[in-house]
């Protein structure tokens, strides 16, 4: 499958080499490939260029090269940044296009745990599906920490993901790359429509009061049946 990965942080770097490692024809969009290349990085977050050296089939482009190139469109930047960066991804290049909402509208100025700058009565998912109406918008993953995102068995026992959107075919798509990076058809529970994102981005301040408390990120909830 064709995939883009918009963002080149560390989130959009763990799905792009996972997904290449599938063998999925990956993108990495940025705004400038060159300055991008430029940057340094440090022992603990390498530059982009010295992470694609151990990736060299995944490629990276700008922005609307990647919404071009991608079937399913990944969006892996900071929550703040989503609805900016897919605005240069363009309209037209996301039209039809599964788009795999994974961001979170964080506020960290107050510290730890953060609050959220949408809740309650709309989210981020609703508004990327309403900036983009001609997207198919499925909100998932934004409940794990990314290196659980591609491989759920860090984590034992029973835990599970969730997805929202309001086209079925969309979701199933999602459903089915969640399934290759290992997560049981039977722990990726349907919430339903995208207006179901509001309570996955709402768990995300109690996820980081659970951080702090346990001292990892690599945790994860898991919804028991009666």
């Amino acid at each position: 499958m064709k995939i883009a990965v918009i963002g080149t942080g560390m989130v959009g770097r763990t799905l792009a080499g996972r997904l290449d490692g599938l063998g999925h024809d990956v993108v990495v969009g940025t705004r400038d490939v060159d300055e991008t290349l430029r940057r340094t990085g440090d022992e603990d977050h390498p530059s982009f260029r010295e992470w694609q050296q151990d990736h060299p089939g995944v490629r990276l482009v700008t922005f609307p090269a990647a919404g071009v190139h991608g079937e399913v469109v990944i969006d892996a930047v900071h929550g703040t940044a989503v609805l900016d960066a897919l605005e240069a991804v363009g309209a037209r290049n996301l039209a039809g296009k599964v788009v795999l909402d994974l961001a979170l509208p964080l506020d960290f100025s107050q510290g730890m745990p953060p609050t959220l700058t949408v809740g309650n009565t709309d989210s981020l998912g609703e508004q990327v599906q309403r900036a983009f109406p001609d997207a198919r918008v499925v909100k998932a993953l934004s409940s794990v920490y990314m290196a659980v995102m591609v491989e759920p068995s860090r984590i034992s026992g029973r835990h599970d993901v969730f997805v929202s959107g309001d086209d079925d075919a969309a979701k199933a798509t999602v459903s089915g790359l969640l399934r290759g990076f290992g997560w049981p058809a039977e722990a990726i529970l349907d919430l339903g429509g995208i207006r179901t994102a509001r309570s996955v981005e709402m768990y995300a301040p109690l996820y980081f009061t659970l951080v702090g408390v346990l001292g990892t990120y690599e945790l994860n909830i898991g919804v028991s049946r009666g």
